[in-house]
Order: C-alpha cells, then sequence, then structure tokens
C-alpha cells in the first residue's frame, strides 16, 4: 500500500505556536461550516478548508496546492484502488442474490430467540466486503420480511443487523475509513484487520442483540408496506401482469413495473420489435448461487490478509513461504482474488453472460465515485495540515500534557463527527492531527491508534449524517425514534468499541 506523504524536514511556514493553531481550527471549522451549514458537498468543503488553512498558516499559494496534490494523489493510489475492487465484490454478491441467499439460509435456520444474533452474524459477515449503505439496501429487506413472518419486533433485529453492518464499516478494512487511517498512520494493515476483528465481536454483541433487545420496548416499529420487496411474476406468454402499485418496484415511460427480462433482454426498443424470447428464458433458468460460493467470496480476502500477518509473525524474512504469503495477502492482491472468485462462482456458473458480468462490475463503480473524492481531497487536507506543522504542533501539545494518543485520536474523531456527520472526514481529520504520535508508538500500538480514530468516527449520528436518514426512511421512523435508536447505537459501538482498543493496548 502506498503511504500518504511525510511532513516535509522544515514546515513550509515559520509561523508561531498561535498562528498554526488558528489556522488549524479555522480549517477545519470551515469544513465543518461548510457542511453542516452550507450544505456544500464533502469535496468541495474539504478544498476550500485546506486553502483556508494554508493562508491563515501564511503558506504560500503555490506551495499549498503542491502540498494538496500531493496528499490526493498518494491517498487515491494507497485507497483508491482497494475501494473499488471492494465494490466490485459488493456489486456482484448483490446482482448475484448470493447475499440474500446467505441471509435467507441463516434466518429460516433459526428460532425466534435466536434471530437477533443470526442477523447480527450474518450483517457482520457481509458488512464485511460491502459500503454500509449497500449492507442497508440488501439486508433491510430481509430484516422488514423476517421480521413480518416471524412476529418479532422490528427492532429486536433491525438493530442487530445494522449494528453489523456499522461495526465492520468502522472498524475493519477494506472499507475506506479503516484503510484512509492505516494509510495516513503508517499501521499495518493485517494486524489492524485481526485487532478490529477482535474488538468489532464484543462491540457488535452489546450493541446488537443486547441493546436490540432493550429498545425494541420503547421504539414500537412495523415494516413499511411499500418497502416490502415484491416481485411481479411474468405471465406464461411472457406478457406482463397487473400494473405495479406505487412504490413497489421500478417502472418503465408506461408506468409498468419493470421486470427481470426488461433489465437483462430490453431489445432495441422500436416498436414492434420482436423481444429474444430465448434471452428471456435463460434468465428463468439462471440458479441461485451455492451458499458456499458467497461465504468464500467475502472471506477470501480476509483469510489471505490475515494469512500473510500469521506469516510475519511465524515466518524468517526472505524465505518462499514468507514471500508468498506477502504477495497473495497484499490487499490490492487479495481483493483481485476474491473479485475473480465472485466472477466465476457468483457470475459466469450461476448463468450470466459475460456481457452481464462486465455490466455488474461497472454499475459497482459510479457509486463510489463520490467516496473516492472525498476521501482523496481529506488525504489533501491533512496532507496541509501536516505540511505546515500543525501536526508536530499538536503531538508537542499532547506530549507536553500527557495525553494518550489513543484518546486524543478518539476525541478529535468524535468532535469532527458530530459537527460534520461525516464519519470519513473524521477519520481523515484525526488521523492527520494525531499521525506525529504514530512514530512513537511500536506497530500493535498504531494499528490500535487506527481503531480508536474508527470508534471515534462513529460516535452519534445525527440528523447531520445521510445513514441517518437513510435508516430512518427505511425502518418507517420518526426523528425521535431514529435518535432513540440508531443514534445511541451509534454511540454504543463508539464507546464499547473504544474500551475494546483500551483493553487491548494493555494487553499488548
Amino acid at each position: 500500500m502506498v503511504t500518504l506523504l511525510a511532513a516535509p524536514a522544515q514546515p513550509l511556514t515559520d509561523a508561531g505556536h498561535t498562528q498554526l493553531i488558528v489556522a488549524a481550527l479555522l480549517g477545519i471549522a470551515a469544513v465543518v461550516v461548510l457542511i453542516a451549514w452550507g450544505k456544500v458537498h464533502p469535496f468541495l468543503s474539504l478544498i476550500l478548508g485546506a486553502a483556508v488553512l494554508g493562508v491563515v498558516a501564511g503558506v504560500a499559494p503555490d506551495k499549498i496546492v503542491t502540498s494538496f496534490s500531493g496528499g490526493v494523489g498518494s491517498t487515491v493510489g494507497g485507497v483508491g484502488l482497494l475501494i473499488a475492487l471492494g465494490a466490485m465484490i459488493g456489486g456482484l454478491l448483490a446482482e448475484s442474490g448470493g447475499a440474500d441467499s446467505l441471509v435467507e439460509r441463516v434466518v429460516s435456520r433459526v428460532s425466534g430467540t435466536a434471530l437477533p444474533w443470526a442477523m447480527a452474524g450474518v450483517a457482520a459477515l457481509i458488512g464485511l466486503p460491502l459500503f454500509f449503505e449497500v449492507g442497508v439496501v440488501l439486508l433491510v429487506p430481509i430484516v422488514l420480511l423476517v421480521s413480518r413472518r416471524t412476529d418479532v419486533p422490528l427492532m429486536k433485529i433491525g438493530i442487530p443487523a445494522l449494528a453489523g453492518l456499522s461495526v465492520l464499516h468502522g472498524l475493519v478494512p477494506p472499507h475506506p475509513g479503516p484503510l484512509v487511517a492505516i494509510d495516513a498512520l503508517g499501521a499495518n494493515l493485517g494486524q489492524t484487520l485481526a485487532l478490529g476483528l477482535l474488538v468489532a465481536i464484543p462491540t457488535v454483541i452489546v450493541a446488537g442483540p443486547v441493546f436490540g433487545n432493550f429498545i425494541a420496548r420503547y421504539v414500537p416499529a412495523t415494516a413499511p408496506e411499500a418497502l416490502l420487496p415484491t416481485r411481479r411474476p411474468l405471465t406464461p406468454a411472457g406478457r406482463r401482469g397487473p400494473a405495479a402499485t406505487p412504490g413497489r418496484g421500478p417502472v418503465d415511460a408506461d408506468g409498468d413495473l419493470v421486470a427481470e427480462d426488461d433489465l437483462i433482454n430490453p431489445g432495441t426498443g422500436r416498436p414492434g420489435e420482436i423481444i429474444d424470447e430465448a434471452a428471456t428464458e435463460r434468465v428463468r433458468a439462471r440458479r441461485v448461487p451455492a451458499l458456499w460460493a458467497a461465504v468464500v467470496t467475502v472471506l477470501l480476502p480476509v483469510v489471505l490478509m490475515l494469512l500473510r500477518a500469521i506469516g510475519e509473525l511465524t515466518l524468517d524474512e526472505g524465505t518462499g513461504g514468507r514471500k508468498a504469503l506477502d504477495i497473495v495477502g497484499t490487499p490490492i492482491v487479495a481483493l483481485l482474488a476474491g473479485v475473480i472468485f465472485a466472477m466465476i462462482f457468483l457470475g459466469y456458473r450461476t448463468g450470466f453472460s459475460r456481457s452481464q458480468v462486465s455490466g455488474f462490475l461497472g454499475g459497482s463503480l459510479p457509486p463510489i465515485a463520490g467516496i473516492i473524492l472525498i476521501v482523496a481531497a481529506g488525504g489533501g487536507f491533512k496532507q496541509v495540515l501536516v505540511d505546515a506543522g500543525v501536526g508536530n504542533l499538536v503531538a508537542d501539545a499532547a506530549k507536553d500534557a500527557n495525553l494518550s494518543p489513543l484518546l486524543l485520536g478518539w476525541l478529535v474523531a468524535v468532535g469532527i463527527r458530530v459537527a460534520t456527520g461525516s464519519a470519513t472526514v473524521a477519520t481523515i481529520t484525526a488521523a492527520g492531527i494525531v499521525a506525529p504520535l504514530a512514530a512513537t508508538l511500536d506497530q500493535p500500538g498504531v494499528a490500535l491508534l487506527a481503531l480508536a480514530i474508527g470508534c471515534g468516527s462513529l460516535f452519534f449520528s445525527h440528523v447531520n449524517d445521510a445513514g441517518f436518514w437513510l435508516v430512518k426512511e427505511y425502518f418507517g421512523l420518526t426523528v425521535g425514534q431514529t435518535i432513540k435508536s440508531w443514534s445511541v447505537m451509534e454511540t454504543i459501538i463508539s464507546v464499547v468499541g473504544f474500551l475494546g482498543v483500551l483493553l487491548l493496548n494493555l494487553i499488548l
């Protein structure tokens, strides 16, 4: 993985401590105000915030541009490829039905009392390669159906599912937040992955089934009818059935529900053109992927990266086995292996054509363009912070105050998360501020610092977070109910996860 640019031998400005502190505060405040009040996209907000920081700190304009551009380029090189490959795996899981197969198989074999635990486990498993929003879109329809069929309160199984997705999204690579922190701090990815999983397990249990069982008594929620998954069958002649009701699915220009044959076999679009019925029959004959294929797709990249971490601890450097594990466990190679496996066993082997698999892979990339741009701009903002000397200034102040780097990273991430609603911005900014302190820590300590920042970035999601509204609408909640359930759950994840990090710090 490419490491973000280090601080220059000499800061880009000779400003005093007070001026640097003011510059950092105004730069961060500019990002917060632009996002929270001005409703400016985080990508632009981070660019403008970096400009404010550099100008107030007295950095020459050309050096601001050079510093910011360098941070953007190194961040994209280190993180962008991994985000794209992870999105491709998620896209194939979604389009093939592999994620649905995994979820349905588990929930069909457990009793009502065990459903919250099963949903938490499934969410954590499929949350490894999926972005939080994608996981919500995949899991929530299943959660709604399970709640309806089993009469289990919606919050009792919904909260565990959300907790599993959120914890993995914030603490475990290859998600963007953990990757950014690992890249900025120079942490070992394998160690961070292993320690992140150790922290994630008790955190999911407390914030998921335990809290879900409690909050279900105070937040009565029922599955919204319009969001229950429905499929309109085709008639034997291949014609569409009755018109769909509003909210039941996508419709075409004539108001008809867009069925599966429309998406796979759209024809030429010219009136009277014959539809290829053979293609439609091939769509109907497509097989649901085997459960083992979905599980292996999710776990293969993780296993390969963990094997590399084990090899680093047990094998001598330079041996053939160590070299092989170093290659296959490289994040890009591990995720690429997952993509290739998914293409074969979730794509071609289940009846999709080569062009359809290619379409699924290509269709998974546009939704992450914004994420990559935000991450890149955040890397540029962080680099201006470092190059101006702000990071070293904060590090010196933290040393004088005897403030733990883990606590400092968590607190900074908490403040920015609550102010901006962006876990990514919180992670990037906190990592940039505490990056100089990482040099004083051993390698497990650096990995724990990355996890502490990840925990802080999940603290108390509220109305300035898109995830807040996503959960509110999917579960049919009021704002107050969403705060009682979702916002409190996120806070529990942040606090319990950070306590887990502190405990590991005492042991390691």
